[in-house]
């Protein structure tokens, strides 16, 4: 399994080098100029709640800096956002956002852009084994951590399913290491037993599906199933439903899809990540500006990506919502409208 560990500022010219050109170096503050802003985002499908959100907010927030924003999306995989990406890099401009597809295949196209001084921001997952100038993203690790504090503080004994994310994304791995760094002790003194952990291919429901069935078809003695997400979670509560089990196993996402949140609410899933996407893609856009602009904002801290160069990481932090908050979390921030969290709850009609 791979882990990833903060690295000390020392480096941090080598990371400056990739951002600083004669257009962007300025001695002191002037008055901004127009930047332009290429934004590649690949999924593994167009209807995914949360990407759409982050879109929205980062394309907006980018514009009220008086950044213009070219923007890509595609569900084609790896090779299709290779593709986009060597277009944006052909429409001049001045720094490059990348929501990869695969965090460890897009170092040959990045390398082009490194080799043209455009900036490269890695936005919500890392990009691998090639230089980049900052990366910005959730405290994945602590994700994981929330998962495994929910379940084991309702859990503390009884059988665990986990099911992990896409092994082509790196922020699996990273929620994974900040699961098992609080279960771990529970298995190992025979508390909790693991009866499978399932790594996806793709952050797939229909693969998530399938292989949690294969689980459930051979034991139904599972007290509680981490998901890596709440698309992954829905899977699981769905076949949960099916054998009546639904309600009666604890289980866990990420991303405080509405769906997962009105399940909250109805005590069908224990409890949801939300991740504030407001700030992290008003942040991520504040970001791009000014990088474009030759300033580099503080870092959080850094991150080993396999380059050799640390990589600046710009960090918000995962919120656990349970029903106990969910007032005092996604609704107070408008992510989702009280009445829709709440509409299948008798108590609120």
């Amino acid at each position: 399994m791979r882990r990833f560990a903060t690295i000390s500022l020392a480096a941090l010219a080598a990371v400056l080098s990739l951002v600083s050109c004669e257009r962007g170096r300025r001695s002191e503050p002037q008055p901004a100029e127009q930047v332009t802003i290429g934004f590649s985002v690949a999924t593994d499908t167009f209807i995914i709640e949360r990407w759409n959100k982050d879109i929205k907010i980062f394309t907006g927030a980018a514009r009220s800096l008086g950044a213009e924003v070219i923007f890509q999306l595609s569900a084609g995989g790896t090779q299709a956002q290779i593709d986009q990406i060597k277009y944006l890099l052909g429409q001049d401009i001045d720094i490059l956002v990348v929501l990869p597809h695969d965090t460890a295949l897009l170092a040959g196209v990045i390398k082009q852009a490194n080799d043209r001084r455009i900036p490269v921001i890695a936005y919500d997952r890392l990009i691998q084994g090639v230089p980049i100038t900052a990366y910005v993203s959730f405290d994945n690790e602590e994700v994981g951590r929330l998962f495994g504090r929910a379940l084991t503080s309702r859990v503390p004994r009884g059988n665990y399913l986990i099911v992990n994310g896409s092994v082509r994304d790196n922020n699996s791995f990273l929620v994974n290491t900040g699961l098992h760094e609080i279960i771990d002790p529970y298995a190992k003194s025979g508390q909790i037993r693991i009866v499978d952990e399932l790594w996806l291919e793709e952050w797939s429901s229909d693969e998530a599906t399938v292989k949690i069935r294969e689980v459930l078809e051979r034991t139904t003695d599972i007290q509680a199933i981490s998901a890596a997400n709440d698309q992954l979670a829905n899977a699981a509560i769905q076949l949960l439903a099916e054998r009546r089990m639904a309600g009666s196993v604890a289980v866990v996402g990420q991303d405080a899809d509405l769906l997962s949140c009105q399940r909250v609410v109805e005590g069908l899933q224990l409890m949801t990540v939300y991740k504030p996407i407001e700030r992290l893609a008003s942040r991520a856009a504040k970001i791009a500006v000014e990088i474009a602009q030759g300033r580099m904002p503080e870092p959080d801290r850094h991150m080993d990506n396999g380059s050799g160069v640390p990589v600046p990481f710009y960090m918000e932090p995962p919120q656990a919502v349970f029903a106990s908050n969910m007032r005092e979390t996604v609704i107070r921030d408008g992510f989702h409208a009280e009445s829709d969290v709440y509409r299948n709850v008798a108590e609120y009609q």
